[in-house]
């Protein structure tokens, strides 16, 4: 699915217009994107919780030549499914 697909499905789930879906769905993931810059979490609860993990800065390997490169750290997005979604897919 992708996302005029998702729209289009949340438009006919709450009876409302593409249009008004788009809307919807941008305010959300802009929301969801905010607090995780912000470094907050969203907790819905049944479906999961949105939250940001740190990366600490490592040493890896160049897969070509074998040489050793330092990665930097970095904050990753994490999902964690809640109870009711993981039922759902049992």
């Amino acid at each position: 699915m992708n996302k005029t697909e998702l729209i289009e499905s949340i438009a006919n789930e709450a009876e409302i217009t593409n249009n008004a879906a788009g809307k919807a769905l941008d305010a959300i993931t802009n929301t969801i994107t905010n607090l995780l810059k912000d470094g907050d979490s969203l907790t819905l609860v049944g479906f999961g919780t949105f939250s940001v993990k740190e990366r600490s800065a490592r040493t890896g390997r160049n897969p070509q030549t074998g040489e050793a490169i330092e990665i930097k750290a970095s904050k990753n997005a994490h999902f964690k499914a809640g109870k009711k979604l993981k039922d759902a897919l049992n």
